[in-house]
């Protein structure tokens, strides 16, 4: 039996449920739960208190399906890729759980959903920004950037930072220069988080042919590209307090928690100094997520707290 009639096989025998798993599968939920993270904080910061609750629970599932769909096109579009690299081999249209065809639909389907549902539930401006999320992390970033240049993660940050955006616009009906630097701050971490994971699938990237930072530069000059990003991140997140008047709760745990992550950057610098491979570059990539989850936390923290 071929591979192509072994996964027509395995098609057929999924049940409902092993269907809805392989489409959930499709969005990259873990990607999307780390980009509604940033969501909430900022919609508190921009109401400075609570919102809504149901304006709250509409931008979740509208920012939700947003990205679903970008992501689902991004399957779609790298499934010749996927299959080469062993971190993505399980994904579903590798495994035939899905077809392209279906795929094809669904990331059409939830995309228009997302847009048409923020803006009826929220306003029209946070619909435009998830709509053009969408098109620049499908149109620019997966066609364009990221076969083409050791850049592409860098641009492709723009997409991973519009959550902020669509969040702030779902409150206010605009997007203030505190969303941008919000925005800004998600598009600087984006390098120092994901190049870190790229040295670690270094051969994956090579043998598919994308050209990630650390499959064709030496991996010192990643690392002085993480430090300064790094440093231009924490420097950001220090441009938020007079921005928005934030007060000592973010103020102490921006300080605090930028120490760190450039302790951790700075550490993987030494051992690429060193002239071999960094032993552990994933210590930088989930402490990255962690940085991004404490400092958000504190943004939610701060307006409602009385200093």
């Amino acid at each position: 039996m071929s591979q192509q009639d072994a996964a027509v096989t395995r098609a057929r025998k999924m049940g409902f449920v092993g269907k809805a798993k392989a489409y959930v599968a499709l969005t990259k939920p873990r990607v999307i739960e780390l980009l509604l993270i940033t969501t909430v904080p900022t919609m508190i910061l921009a109401q400075q208190g609570l919102p809504d609750i149901w304006l709250v629970l509409a931008t979740l599932v509208g920012g939700a399906l947003s990205a679903g769909s970008a992501n689902s096109f991004n399957c779609y579009i790298d499934a010749d890729i996927d299959k080469i690299m062993g971190r993505t081999k399980n994904r579903p249209l590798v495994t035939g759980e899905l077809s392209k065809r279906e795929a094809w639909v669904f990331a059409w389907v939830i995309g228009v959903a997302s847009v048409l549902w923020l803006g009826f539930l929220t306003n029209w401006l946070a619909a435009m920004l998830s709509l053009s999320a969408i098109l620049f992390y499908v149109l620019i970033y997966t066609m364009v950037l990221k076969r083409r240049t050791s850049q592409n993660i860098v641009w492709g940050g723009a997409a991973g930072a519009m959550p902020v955006a669509i969040g702030w616009a779902a409150v206010t009906g605009t997007v203030d220069l505190a969303a941008w630097i919000l925005f800004l701050i998600i598009f600087l971490w984006t390098p120092p988080h994901y190049w870190p994971l790229s040295m670690r699938y270094r051969e994956d990237y090579a043998n598919a042919k994308v050209p990630m930072l650390p499959v064709v530069k030496p991996i010192g000059t990643v690392a002085v590209q993480i430090i300064l990003y790094s440093w231009a991140m924490v420097v950001s997140s220090l441009l938020l307090i007079p921005a928005a008047n934030m007060g000592w709760t973010y103020t102490i745990v921006a300080v605090a928690t930028g120490i760190w992550f450039l302790f951790d950057a700075f550490r993987l610098y030494r051992e690429a100094l060193k002239g071999g491979a960094v032993k552990n570059p994933m210590r930088l990539f989930h402490g990255s997520i962690s940085y991004l989850t404490l400092l958000f936390l504190a943004v939610a923290v701060d307006p409602l707290l009385p200093f």
